[in-house]
């Protein structure tokens, strides 16, 4: 049922196992992260806002005929795919689970808060991720060092050490080296994918 350009961005990420799809809003990414969650093979929780975990159940029984159980605690998990919102995450025990999913993962935009700490946290033992949300700000860099750091392929710091240097003028404010102009969004290319468009990627 999916489409080619979808098809196409699950098979990348899966064969990575960590992996971010950044996609404009109408690409289907959630019907993207169920394919993904199911060909992992794994026990797999995905972390969605509140009003999402029953809309997206639904589409994942309608649509590709997947059962994915919604829980309230570890009490509820099965097998295969479940489902929760983020703020419950602490009645869970992460290292039960072979795969994570974060639905909406711009909620780790918010490099201070105490929810960023807990996802990133939870998810270091756990060998699948998967990040979604829509196109992020291409000039948030601190978004996008969080989304790097809650996959593991390099903690914030250290992102923001290798590509970047503090504006001396504007403290906390991040811009690239010049070297770094070309070679970071290489380096985004290894782990994320981010269209507005299928045809950002070859594709009608």
């Amino acid at each position: 049922i999916l489409y080619p350009f979808q098809r196409d961005l699950v098979r990348w990420a899966a064969r990575k196992g960590r992996a971010a799809i950044f996609a404009d809003t109408g690409l289907g990414k959630t019907l993207m992260q169920i394919e993904w969650a199911r060909l992992t093979g794994r026990r797999t929780l995905i972390l969605a806002p509140l009003v999402v975990s029953y809309q997206t159940a639904r589409l994942a029984e309608e649509k590709l005929g997947v059962l994915v159980t919604v829980c309230k605690s570890q009490s509820d998990v099965r097998d295969g795919i479940n489902i929760t919102n983020y703020e419950r995450l602490h009645l869970f025990e992460p290292q039960g689970f072979g795969a994570v999913v974060l639905d909406e993962s711009s909620i780790l935009k918010s490099h201070d808060g105490k929810t960023r700490q807990k996802i990133i946290e939870s998810a270091q033992g756990i060998p699948y991720r998967l990040s979604c949300t829509a196109t992020p700000s291409p000039n948030d860099f601190e978004e996008l060092g969080n989304q790097c750091e809650f996959l593991g392929v390099m903690s914030r710091t250290e992102m923001l050490a290798t590509y970047f240097v503090n504006d001396t003028g504007d403290t906390g404010t991040w811009r690239l080296k010049g070297w770094g102009a070309s070679k970071f969004w290489e380096w985004m290319g290894t782990w994320s994918v981010v269209l507005r468009n299928p045809s950002d990627i070859g594709f009608d």
